[in-house]
């Protein structure tokens, strides 16, 4: 058997290290997966205070003039012409079927004609290829830059220390700032449901930044496994699993990415196929499942109806949830099956545990809305 190739190493490996990180593979990088406090802890740290993480995994690309931005609008349902400065929008790059290729955030974070996309590690080479079909590749550049989030109730405070920036941004825009004198790009936007920012910075930075942040006595750092726990109490979709290239926007409850005028239009990929899963349910839709007893259903496990032992779905994510102390699960079940507070049982260990259909999300998310860019 041939050996596992190496894994990229991020600008933090030897300081992830140094902090005690137990590092794992993921998507083709070495991150870490907790920190010497444990996963839970660091969890219940970025609902209370400030959560340091390293997401340098994750691509970076810059779309040159607005001749590009028309050209990648017909692979989003979102109105990408119509971004304003300094807005960001979550959305999803389709196959012509209305599959998601990748879940992305775009970025316009001035007045000038650059739109900076965040993506996901392991679809990086499928995002290029699939943005290269309509974009010419002189108008896209891969961004060397490193990416930290800083997640929590606290994290405004804590860099407001050192840029303004941090409380004149609401969620969901972004703008060019200078931390502790550090170039960045400051986006308000996060994975965990909490009020927070991620952070663009070219590598030779991103060891004296994470140092600044550090310092701070609310701030501790969260791996992989406080990043997935967070999201899943959020009702955070996570790319190959609550997301793939075969799972519309439609069927995984992220209707409200669509420009219905757009989609009137046909302007984007999948377009006839979306249109008709609004019109007419789906075959599948995603669900949050509160679960009983203490065992978390993970991923694969299979839904039944209640009494006929009958596949209705599968379970796509699932953990056991520290904020609410009792395990939560996300996946996909037959429409019928949709609605809240419908019982169903998830095989867990080839035994049946009762579960029930509940809004997401789970944790009710705690973003910073009340300001407005001029």
């Amino acid at each position: 058997m041939a050996d596992r190739p190496p894994e990229f190493r991020t600008t933090l490996y030897d300081w992830h290290l140094a902090q005690g990180g137990k590092m794992m593979p993921f998507a083709g990088f070495s991150l870490p997966v907790q920190y010497p406090d444990g996963i839970i802890a660091e969890h219940l740290h970025a609902r209370s205070a400030a959560a340091l993480f390293d997401v340098s995994h994750m691509g970076q690309m810059v779309l040159r003039g607005r001749e590009s931005w028309k050209k990648f609008a017909r692979l989003v349902p979102g109105d990408v012409p119509g971004l304003k400065p300094w807005q960001m929008r979550y959305s999803c790059l389709l196959n012509e079927w209305g599959g998601v290729v990748d879940d992305i955030m775009i970025v316009r974070p001035d007045a000038g004609d650059d739109l900076w996309l965040i993506v996901n590690a392991a679809r990086r080479a499928a995002d290029t290829a699939l943005i290269g079909t309509v974009v010419p590749p002189e108008q896209v550049e891969m961004a060397a830059r490193d990416l930290v989030a800083l997640q929590g109730p606290k994290a405004a405070r804590v860099l407001v220390a050192y840029t303004e920036a941090a409380r004149a941004l609401s969620f969901m825009q972004a703008t060019w700032t200078e931390i502790h004198g550090i170039p960045a790009l400051l986006m308000r936007s996060g994975y965990t449901g909490e009020d927070g920012f991620e952070i663009s910075v070219e590598p030779r930075h991103t060891l004296e930044l994470t140092g600044v942040l550090m310092r701070h006595p609310d701030v501790k750092p969260a791996g992989l496994g406080a990043r997935d726990t967070l999201r899943l109490e959020a009702g955070l979709c996570l790319y190959g699993h609550e997301l793939d290239e075969k799972i519309t926007p439609v069927e995984a409850g992220l209707s409200w990415l669509i420009s219905r005028p757009r989609l009137a239009r046909g302007e984007f990929a999948g377009a006839s196929i979306i249109e008709a899963q609004i019109l007419n349910p789906p075959e599948r839709l995603r669900v949050g499942l509160v679960v009983d007893g203490r065992a978390p259903a993970r991923e694969g496990c299979e839904i039944q109806e209640p009494g006929k032992n009958r596949p209705v779905g599968v379970v796509t994510s699932g953990t056991f949830s520290p904020t609410l102390n009792h395990p939560i699960a996300m996946g996909y079940v037959e429409p019928a099956f949709a609605d809240p507070d419908q019982p169903l049982n998830l095989m867990v260990r080839g035994r049946p545990v009762p579960a029930r259909v509940t809004p997401l999300p789970f944790v009710s998310h705690r973003y910073e809305k009340q300001k407005k860019q001029n």
